[in-house]
């Protein structure tokens, strides 16, 4: 099968002297994205040559510690959606989505709808 598009997503972070993130921006033209501010960001490749996950896991110096509980929180939550989409594993991903309600619970983070 040939490759018949490319995307590209770019990440553009701003370090300080110690070379600790203090901005972070994102571009990813297919999404219309263009250059925007983020606080934080993971990143899971996976090398399937040596059969292990490679990461990138950043986030600004004025990350607040409420917000990075809430990140994690969806992240996770995004991970059980994956997860069920890519195994069609229904019973996993229902564990998996209760310890994300345990994880909320745990960290007393509010449910928004």
């Amino acid at each position: 099968m040939a490759v018949k598009n490319t995307s590209k997503i770019e990440f553009i972070v701003g370090l300080d002297e110690n070379k600790v993130p203090e901005k972070l921006h994102w571009t990813a033209n297919d999404g219309a994205i263009n250059n925007e501010e983020a606080k934080a960001l993971l990143i899971s490749v996976w090398d399937h040559k040596a059969k292990e996950t490679l990461r990138m896991d950043l986030w600004t110096k004025d990350m607040p510690v409420d917000e990075m509980k809430q990140f994690f929180h969806q992240t996770l939550v995004t991970m059980a959606d994956t997860f069920e989409t890519a195994t069609n594993d229904v019973k996993m991903s229902a564990t998996m989505r209760d310890f994300c309600d345990y994880f909320a619970e745990k960290l007393e983070l509010k449910k928004t709808n």
